[in-house]
């Protein structure tokens, strides 16, 4: 063999494994999103970016490395079990999932698919994680509440309406989480001086009844507890809320941006951000069952100045001052 072509040969042979190195950094692995949302829905568009974000900032850019396949469910159930079924058989190295109403179908779809939830309210007893500490399964991710959080609610609710003594809580009572909710805003109640009281939401026509025949004596205020049922009706409780002049907190931005009056709760901007992170994570060989389920690092309070002012209260200049955003 002449010397030029055993040289041209074994530098040949070199770069094989190079370029196979190159193109196994290189590899495009996919993402699947999975949203009980619509795709004109601002509020999830943001946090939606929050996540192409974080990833990016992780190496991971869409259409070279990355590939990822975002199904706008809408909070309707029928529609998040059907994309659930289709995007688990697409078998995606991992999917986003937000919150349980999400989550629970994938997890009824595909039990090997890694599935990472940017917020779940109580992620053990809804069945999602064994444990927040040891998760166990195929899926993990972020909490959307601490329960102690109720107690923070009902302070604000009696601070931005210091006459009201009445507070009504909808929740989901065939949720866990919505029954504890309601328990730690009930244990708090007495040294504020306000009785508390539940409203259940199974469908819209509870929702109204109930809100309608509290609304009836004054002072009274209501607290939306976190929850699908919740997000489901959010216009309809915003609408509702004004329309009987009842001064209520809300868990999450979403209402408050649809009119409502004043919320408090996690950055769910900042948990999009941070569930890429484990994205990050499983994309390079982890696995949720070791990836322990983490609570909320920040909080949020937004106040709307034009639905306080429709509904009489003025809200105090050191309220004002605490609060992270004000829409007016």
């Amino acid at each position: 063999m002449k010397r030029r072509e055993f040289i041209t040969l074994i530098g040949g042979a070199a770069a094989v494994p190079f370029a196979a190195r190159a193109q196994e950094r290189e590899r495009m692995r996919r993402i699947g999103v999975l949203l009980p949302a619509v795709a004109d829905d601002t509020e999830f568009q943001a946090r939606l970016a929050a996540f192409h974000q974080g990833l990016a900032l992780l190496g991971w850019t869409i259409g070279r490395n990355v590939r990822i396949d975002t199904r706008w469910a809408t909070p309707n159930a029928a529609e998040i079990r059907r994309h659930a079924t289709e995007l688990a058989a697409l078998a995606p190295d991992v999917i986003l999932a937000h919150a349980a109403s999400t989550v629970g179908p994938l997890l009824q779809a595909t039990r090997s698919v890694p599935i990472v939830f940017p917020v779940a309210v109580d992620p053990v007893g809804a069945g999602l994680v064994d444990s927040l500490a040891r998760p166990g399964g195929n899926a993990t991710g972020f909490m959307s509440v601490e329960y102690n959080i109720g107690g923070k609610w009902l302070e604000l609710l009696k601070e931005i309406a210091p006459d009201m003594t009445r507070a009504a809580v909808l929740r989901d009572a065939t949720q866990g989480a919505g029954t504890s909710q309601f328990a730690v805003i009930q244990a708090v109640a007495p040294s504020l001086r306000v009785d508390v009281s539940p409203l259940n939401m199974r469908d819209a026509g509870e929702i109204e009844r109930g809100v309608a025949a509290f609304a009836q004596p004054s002072n009274g205020g209501l607290i939306v507890a976190s929850g699908a049922a919740a997000q489901l009706h959010r216009d309809l409780i915003v609408t509702l809320a004004v329309r009987h002049k009842l001064p209520t907190v809300y868990y999450d931005r979403l209402f408050v941006a649809a009119g409502g009056l004043i919320s408090y709760g996690p950055d769910f901007i900042d948990q999009y951000r941070r569930a890429a992170g484990y994205v990050d994570r499983i994309l390079k060989g982890e696995k949720p069952a070791d990836l322990p389920v983490q609570a909320p690092t920040k909080y949020e309070l937004i106040i709307n100045l034009k639905t306080a002012k429709a509904l009489g209260l003025t809200v105090s200049p050191l309220l004002l001052a605490r609060a992270d955003e004000v829409i007016e």
